[in-house]
């Protein structure tokens, strides 16, 4: 449930950027209309509309996941404030200047930004934070936390540069494709790394029993 839970801002993205794109005239009128004073320039054209109004619904609904977590009285995990405020700064450039290749970075250098915090925290700190954030939940040999640790290191770095890949080489100048793969190629990736890396826990976790 979580996982689809996560999944609600980069679905209402997705969904805001092919709706505002059947119709770009209608979200040029309304951008010029009701947002110029969030615009560089005061308007955009209507290629540039389906983005900008795609992000800024991105921020809102990201915003609004929070409130609603902080609502029901949760802790917020430290992953989803990153993505907001990655959110906030390069979907704000993206809206103010309507260049779409601020957004195109913010999701590559969220993923580096997590692997150097994965690193950084083991390398210098001595601290594993994936053990810190599941250890309650499973027990397992400190070399699996380990190999875990750097699985998710990995695996951050490759989609970081899968994105820069996607968005700058096979799909540049392509943002519909961009925005497809950013909706559920990234997502299905995340969802099979998840379930093999479960498989591959589980050995661990029947051998310590």
């Amino acid at each position: 449930m979580k996982f689809l839970f996560d999944f609600i801002p980069v679905l209402l993205f997705f969904a805001a950027y092919k709706l505002t794109g059947l119709n770009a005239d209608a979200a040029q009128h309304f951008i010029n209309t009701y947002l110029s004073g969030m615009i560089s320039g005061g308007s955009v054209t209507p290629e540039q509309s389906p983005i900008v109004i795609a992000t800024l619904v991105g921020i809102l609904a990201t915003m609004a996941q929070i409130g609603w977590i902080k609502l029901r009285g949760r802790k917020v995990d430290g992953i989803l404030w990153l993505s907001l405020g990655m959110f906030v700064v390069f979907g704000g450039l993206t809206i103010y200047l309507h260049d779409e290749d601020f957004i195109k970075w913010k999701l590559s250098i969220v993923y580096w930004l997590l692997a150097a915090l994965l690193l950084v925290s083991d390398l210098v700190f001595k601290k594993n934070l994936m053990r810190k954030s599941m250890g309650e939940i499973i027990e397992l040999p400190d070399q699996i936390w380990t190999r875990l640790n750097l699985a998710w290191i990995g695996f951050f770095v490759f989609m970081g540069a899968l994105n820069w890949y996607l968005a700058f080489v096979l799909f540049k100048g392509n943002t519909d494709a961009w925005v497809n793969f950013k909706a559920f190629g990234a997502t299905a990736i995340m969802f099979v790394f998840i379930v093999a890396q479960t498989v591959y826990l589980s050995r661990h976790i029947k051998d310590q029993a």
